[in-house]
């Protein structure tokens, strides 16, 4: 199961899976200039994720393991951080703690939203105690997480 409702990605064209009659055309662009850094072991849902922010001017990267994102930050630096919990191996708590033991200048302050199935008060209180700054239930409607990194994310200080 995919962490974002179906029905907003039924029309399919291109290698993204996602056409340009899925942007709002008030909100072509909303997450221009942000780079976005996506962490989840389900391949398919990186990629969908993937194509929505892209479709809505994000500059994506995406890891499958602690491990990849981890390599990806050493020589990328994103404006936000968009990660599962649930990973086999190191986990999304376990990446989160990794990310703030590094210097600022290095991301260790990147703004981390978690994006996870685990739903209850004590996953949200462990998720921002290790580092978040949001939870996300999913299954996440994609147009709700592109308004939140847009509304998070203060593009005036972006290059």
């Amino acid at each position: 199961m995919l962490p974002f409702e179906a029905a907003t990605i039924e029309r399919r064209a291109g290698p993204g899976g996602v056409d340009d009659r899925d942007r709002p055309d008030d909100q072509a662009a909303p997450l221009a200039g942000l780079r976005v850094l996506i962490v989840d072991d389900d391949m398919d849902s990186r990629e969908v994720l993937a194509a929505f922010l892209a479709l809505r001017g994000a500059e994506v990267r995406s890891a499958g393991s602690v491990i990849e994102a981890l390599e990806t930050m050493s020589d990328w630096r994103p404006d936000i951080l968009v990660s599962d919990i649930g990973m086999p191996g190191q986990d999304g708590y376990d990446l989160i703690r990794q990310v703030r033991l590094k210097r600022a200048e290095d991301g260790g302050q990147i703004p981390a939203i978690a994006l996870t199935g685990y739903a209850t008060a004590q996953d949200c209180e462990r998720a921002l105690s290790a580092g978040y700054h949001l939870h996300m239930t999913k299954p996440v409607e994609p147009r709700s997480l592109i308004k939140l990194i847009a509304s998070f994310c203060d593009k005036s200080e972006l290059p």
